[in-house]
């Protein structure tokens, strides 16, 4: 269990929705926190009657939502700076390497399910967002419906197993990582059916092809080829090649006298 998560409950109990605001947003920007697990309490201690579980909802949401587009927009502005100056010091290597790979793969998607499924990846994923320019109105349409779920889901788990909530977070931790595997074996998976299908398509075509081009009566005369002799004028006797002294004109004709009368 993070070792932040004693001093955020303290201050979730002293302080209430303030602080449950301020931690999600400064998580939502990339800073690593344990915002699932200070929700899931937070759902534990709605179920005691110590806050209302609506008002969480809302607090949640809103801090979930300004702190994707906060940066959302610090990746549009700065771009590659910004995720090089992170890299190694707020943000591990290794997860912006997946993030970028899981951002390239899904596009929005990777918006909607880094929100609850992979919610580690979310920061870099809104920087990535931001930095390649991807279009700001479906970046907020992916990103509140899919934080809509991420506050939702922790809260209500954590209302209905109330103190068992934090052997639920070690269960929820792994279980990401599974469903994460499971979405890229999809997704591969697709790409795999949708190339093989493509290629069957093309063979299909190329056959039809081959089988239109061979077929009798197809082809075409080349131009400026010579036009093929009928049978019959072939066979015919060529009178010029067996007397090639004898013309029209030196043909002998009947006497008129020699006609019968």
């Amino acid at each position: 269990m993070n070792s932040l998560l004693p001093y955020l409950l303290t201050l979730l109990q002293e302080y209430g929705y303030p602080i449950l605001w301020l931690s999600i947003f400064i998580g939502a920007l990339g800073i690593p926190l344990p915002n699932t697990l200070v929700l899931l309490a937070a759902g534990a201690f709605a179920a005691l009657g110590n806050f209302n579980f609506a008002l969480l909802t809302l607090v949640a949401l809103s801090a979930f939502v300004a702190g994707d587009n906060a940066g959302y927009w610090i990746g549009r502005r700065w771009g590659s700076k910004i995720l090089h100056w992170l890299e190694g010091r707020l943000i591990k290597q290794t997860t912006l390497e997946r993030s970028r790979s899981y951002f390239d793969r899904l596009g929005g998607w990777a918006v909607f399910s880094s929100r609850f499924l992979v919610s580690a990846l979310g920061g870099a994923i809104n920087l990535l967002a931001g930095a390649q320019l991807y279009p700001y109105r479906r970046f907020v349409v992916y990103d509140t419906a899919g934080e809509t779920l991420g506050a939702l889901l922790p809260l209500t788990l954590g209302y209905i197993c109330g103190a068992s909530w934090d052997a639920l977070g070690d269960v929820l931790g792994s279980f990401s990582f599974f469903i994460v595997a499971l979405l890229i074996a999809l997704f591969l998976s697709a790409q795999t059916t949708r190339l093989f299908l493509r290629m069957r398509k093309t063979a299909q075509a190329r056959r039809a092809l081959t089988e239109e081009r061979l077929a009798p009566g197809a082809q075409q005369k080349r131009p400026g080829a010579p036009a093929k002799k009928p049978a019959a004028y072939e066979n015919s006797l060529d009178v010029n090649a067996v007397l090639p002294g004898l013309s029209s004109s030196e043909a002998p004709s009947s006497p008129a006298g020699d006609l019968p009368l």
